[in-house]
Parts: structure tokens; C-alpha cells; sequence
């Protein structure tokens, strides 16, 4: 039960940071919102001991936004961010920041949940098919995110 409270912290701490950068960034505020449900949908799968599922979604869904992170270079603005930061400079840009924020939890969340699935689940024979599931509905999700985002500018 230990494990699935940091892994529900995680998760919980991403939905807050979606809901940072909705108050910072107010025209994406539903996006971001639609952005924090997959994290939602991981504390609820752990509260209802569907922990398999929770574990395969907190692996995919984070490592997905990380690479859409990294494709609308997100990644790099954080990192400039956090090099200012090292280099006791005030940073240029709170989204930035918050962005170098939810790239930490999203690592860990991938390494909580990958270490709780080797622990738990690895062997049984139902891994193969969890992952394929978890991920059709992780690139669903992020086909509709993708999709919304792109409609917002027109021509």
C-alpha cells in the first residue's frame, strides 16, 4: 500500500503542476485540464486495486508526454531554465520552470511504476497484452490532445 501512495503522490503532484500552468497560461486551461485526467485516472486505478493497469498507464502516459514535451520543445525551454537556475540567475519564464518540475515527476513516476510492476506483475504472463492495451489508450488520449492543440490555431 506504501508504494501506491507515492505512486498516487506522483501522479496527484502531475495533475497540480497541469493546474499551474493552467492559472499561468489561462487560453489552454481546458488543455491542460484534459492534460491532468490520465494522472487522475491512475490514482483512481490504485484506489480501486487495479494496479496492473495503474503501473502500465503511469509508465506509458508520462513517457509520452515527455516526448511530446521534448517534440514541441518544452524540454529544451526547461532546461535553459534550469541552467539559469543553477547559475544563480532568476529564470525568464515560470512555465519553463514548472515544465523542469513535471519532467522530474514524470521520471520518477515511470521508475516507480516500473519498479513496482517488476516487482508485482513481471512473469505472470499478462504483460504483453497490459501494455498494448495501456498504450492504445494512452496514444488515444494524445491523438485527441494533439488533434485539440493543432485546432486551436487556426489556418
Amino acid at each position: 500500500m506504501t508504494a501506491h501512495r507515492g505512486i498516487a503522490t506522483l501522479s496527484s503532484a502531475m495533475m497540480v503542476c497541469f493546474f499551474v500552468l493552467s492559472s499561468m497560461e489561462p487560453e489552454y486551461i481546458l488543455l491542460h485540464f484534459y492534460q491532468s485526467l490520465i494522472y487522475l485516472v491512475i490514482v483512481l486505478m490504485l484506489f480501486y486495486f487495479h494496479d496492473r493497469w495503474a503501473y502500465a498507464i503511469g509508465i506509458l502516459a508520462p513517457s509520452v508526454w515527455l516526448v511530446l514535451a521534448y517534440g514541441i520543445g518544452l524540454m529544451g525551454g526547461a532546461m535553459r531554465q534550469v541552467s539559469r537556475l543553477m547559475r544563480a540567475q532568476r529564470p525568464t519564464s515560470d512555465v519553463s520552470v514548472v515544465v523542469a518540475i513535471m519532467i522530474i515527476l514524470s521520471v520518477l513516476l515511470i521508475v516507480s511504476c516500473a519498479y513496482r510492476w517488476r516487482q508485482e506483475h513481471s512473469g505472470l504472463g499478462k504483460g504483453a497484452r497490459t501494455f498494448l492495451v495501456g498504450f492504445a489508450v494512452v496514444a488515444a488520449y494524445n491523438a485527441i490532445l494533439i488533434y485539440w492543440f493543432y485546432r486551436m490555431f487556426p489556418g
